[in-house]
């Protein structure tokens, strides 16, 4: 079967997460956190690298899924000659260890089915012992061990040390199983009850997506989106993974492949607005909270993504023994971009944070002084060049969006002294910095013969990160320079009716060989930027073909072959998601009647 990303759902328990496919196989699942090794990593290999199958015997692929409404309980159908069985996906709310639930039902008629099993340790690499355990069995090796508790009898048998079961269900029937990982070396962990944590999980989700305070137009697609944010959260700290994934390529057989399963500072203020303006004001003080952990120190050691936890170390290796998605190599774990300078993350901490003071949010005794501290710093390096937003490999540059986000540092903190004169600062230092960066940028960052803001100083490549120039305020919507920066990007970046985020064959720049698709964030970034400008018939038709993306269950990846028809890059991806809130909350938000 010729594997696409959007054959895939996302079952998760707001600490990890797993992906199950079209075929009943989940591929993908790291325990026991989001960034933690895979026991099934099929995804990005073959069926020997791990995976869990259930599906009717002899069938290849569902007749429709769908998630339960406002839940992230996955039903899948499958049609047979004998009849229709269901298969109900979930990961509940853990209370120790995590847990997979997958629930057979009987439909219609007498189905058989079969259920293979093969867990494989460090994302493929190890084959555990298997044994029985008081009913269950047992797969373990070294640190990690799971438990496999079914209603059907299972067995071990051949050469390719997998656990099976086959077992048949008439209409009414239910057969339940259980997976649950923990510490090898604790006991084992409580027995769950798969039916009561079904209704559970059902209830549990549907009481927070009544929260969702946003009634416009694709109400459905953000109530959508807002789940994935919530079930991408590591619910200890707050934080949210850019992804569930690793190494999903960004160009079918290319080497674009990056772990994404950590936390970035560049989506935080958006991340924040998006929950903000959805009604979600606990998630978005429990990131706020993140973000001020992780940032806290030494403002020189200020990073631009972090771990769960806030974890610094994140070094990236290769996996020589998986083969990646349909053959995109090499896989890799960890992210080396960890290290680069990006000087547009202090914009992004200062405007976070600046947003959560003006909406409301709590606020804690050393957050300004933090805030002081990273604007010291950044007085003292803001004209250094630096690798960007978008991580590039090819040395550093001047790029002008981490310039406009030095602004944006700048104005923050002017902005918070303006209201909030009991707060100790320099106002005029920040004043004349803020001053001097926007002089700069249209200076140097500004094509005046093509009407664009460009890539990096002196050069004539484009960027779309500018297209986020009006929404931080650094000029207005109608300035001529706005619009035409714009118009430029529509037309040097635009594939397919949609927007790449720079090009990966200007000369010197990207450091990296092949290309990618277009970048969805982008391409919401674009309507938003359309609206802004006084063409918002444009932008709602933008809009509408980007949430035509979605795969069958609503979920976008990071980004889109349009040639191809196929979604690129790690699934589900945050920003993505984030951008279809934040924009439809731009076009309808005061559209109640939708």
């Amino acid at each position: 079967m010729d594997r696409r990303i959007e054959d895939y759902a996302l079952i998760g328990d707001e600490q990890t997460a797993a992906l199950v496919g079209r075929d009943g196989s989940i591929d993908w699942l790291c325990v026991p956190r989001f960034d933690s090794a895979a026991c099934f990593a099929r995804l990005l290999g073959d069926e020997d690298h791990g995976h869990w199958r259930i599906a009717p015997k002899d069938a290849t692929t569902c007749a429709r899924r769908a998630y339960r409404p406002d839940t992230l309980v996955l039903d899948t159908e499958w049609e047979t000659p004998e009849g229709t069985v269901r298969v109900t996906d979930l990961m509940p709310q853990r209370d120790r260890a995590p847990d997979v639930v997958r629930i057979v039902e009987g439909v219609s008629g007498r189905v058989t089915v079969h259920s293979t099993l093969r867990i494989r340790f460090d994302y493929g690499s190890v084959v555990p012992w298997m044994r029985r355990s008081g009913g269950s069995r047992v797969a373990v090796a070294g640190p990690d061990s799971v438990w496999l508790r079914s209603e059907p009898p299972v067995r071990t048998w051949g050469e390719d040390f997998g656990t099976h079961s086959e077992f048949t269900v008439a209409e009414g029937e239910r057969v339940a199983f259980v997976l649950t990982w923990h510490p090898s070396h604790e006991p084992r962990p409580p027995l769950l009850d798969p039916y009561r944590a079904l209704r559970s999980s059902v209830t549990d989700w549907r009481r927070w997506t009544a929260r969702c305070t946003y009634r416009g137009p694709y109400r459905d697609a953000v109530v959508r989106s807002l789940i994935t944010l919530k079930a991408l959260t590591y619910a200890p700290t707050g934080g949210i993974v850019a992804a569930a994934t690793s190494s999903l390529p960004e160009e079918l057989g290319g080497v674009r492949n990056w772990d994404y399963r950590f936390c970035w500072l560049r989506d935080s203020t958006l991340t924040l607005g998006a929950l903000l303006s959805a009604g979600y004001h606990q998630e978005a003080e429990a990131w706020r909270d993140w973000l001020v952990r992780a940032v806290a120190g030494d403002p020189a050691d200020l990073q631009i993504m972090y771990g769960l936890a806030g974890e610094r170390r994140l070094p990236e290796f290769e996996l020589p023994w998986l083969p990646g998605f349909v053959g995109s190599a090499p896989v890799r774990v960890g992210n080396g971009a960890v290290a680069q300078l990006q000087l547009d993350v202090y914009g992004e901490v200062m405007d976070s944070l600046s947003l959560s003071r003006t909406a409301g949010l709590s606020t804690k005794p050393h957050m300004w002084a933090i805030q002081r501290s990273l604007m010291k710093f950044l007085e003292q390096i803001w004209r250094r060049p630096d690798e960007g937003l978008w991580e590039v490999r090819g040395g550093r540059r001047n790029f002008v969006h981490s310039k406009v986000l030095v602004w944006v540092a700048a104005d923050r903190a002017v902005r918070t002294l303006e209201e909030h004169p009991e707060l100790e600062g320099e106002p005029e230092g920040w004043r004349a910095l803020r001053d001097e960066v926007h002089r700069e940028v249209c200076e140097k960052g500004f094509d005046a013969e093509r009407n664009t803001f460009t890539q990096y100083y002196g050069s004539r490549e484009l960027d779309a990160a500018l297209l986020l120039i009006p929404r931080f305020g650094f000029l207005p919507p109608d300035d001529p320079r706005v619009i035409g920066t714009v118009d430029a990007i529509r037309e040097g970046l635009g594939h397919g009716g949609f927007v790449r985020r720079y090009d990966t064959d200007a000369i010197g720049v990207d450091g990296m060989p092949g290309g990618e698709g277009v970048f969805l964030a982008c391409s919401f970034w674009l309507a938003d930027a359309l609206h802004m400008t006084g063409r918002t018939d444009e932008a709602r038709e933008l809009f509408a073909r980007l949430v035509g993306l979605v795969n069958d269950v609503g979920l976008l990846s990071e980004e889109y072959e349009p040639e191809l028809g196929r979604l690129l890059g790690n699934f589900p991806q945050a920003f993505s998601h984030i951008g279809l809130v934040n924009t439809a909350l731009t076009l309808f938000g005061t559209d109640e009647a939708g």
